[in-house]
């Protein structure tokens, strides 16, 4: 895994766009700070660039780095939360503006997999975290879901877990408002 790791890390600090497993399902990343690697991704993946990107992170310290106000029932919420959760928090700053909301809102998931945490404390900085496939299609659970012309679209395919069938689902999605307000968008 350090090996994958270190190799990932590296198309990263190059602005490349990899193919990773997450905590969640297969996914599409890049540096979350760089305009033209999310540009990519939206043409990988055929999806209009209205239609907003998460990004992981590997604890709240890397969040604060990222969000104006961390609401305190977002922190209750994270500490709770037995399953992946994707939490849109107000007042995004410091990442690629392709990724920000019109509202100025952004998803950010504190990931937990380690290789997934592994690779953002070599990279240092947050990874978009986007399903590998076309828009419309289902998310791959597994690495034979995805098509070929995903993974011949990418700077890098990472070579861990591709065997794995452990059943996964996309994160459960929360909208959190600085008052506590809190909007369910997916289970």
């Amino acid at each position: 895994m350090k090996t994958e790791i270190k190799n990932t890390a590296r198309f990263l600090l190059q602005g490349g766009v990899i193919l990773y497993p997450t905590d969640t399902i297969w996914g599409i990343g890049c540096d979350a700070t760089l305009d033209e690697p999310v540009e990519r991704i939206f043409a990988i993946k055929q999806r209009e660039d209205k239609k907003a990107m998460l990004i992981l992170v590997d604890s709240v310290g890397m969040l604060e780095k990222y969000v104006d106000t961390i609401p305190d029932l977002a922190l209750e919420i994270i500490a709770l939360s037995e399953q992946p959760l994707t939490i849109i928090y107000p007042g995004a700053r410091g990442l690629a503006p392709n990724l920000i909301d019109k509202d100025g809102s952004v998803g950010i998931r504190i990931t937990q997999d380690p290789f997934c945490k592994g690779l953002l404390q070599s990279f240092c900085k947050p990874i978009v975290s986007t399903s590998a496939n076309i828009a419309g299609n289902p998310g791959p659970a597994f690495f034979n879901q995805i098509s070929e012309s995903i993974i011949a679209s990418v700077d890098y395919a990472v070579d861990w877990h591709r065997e794995d069938k452990t059943k996964r689902k996309p994160s459960g999605i929360l909208k959190v408002g600085l008052k506590g307000e809190i909007e369910v968008i997916r289970k």
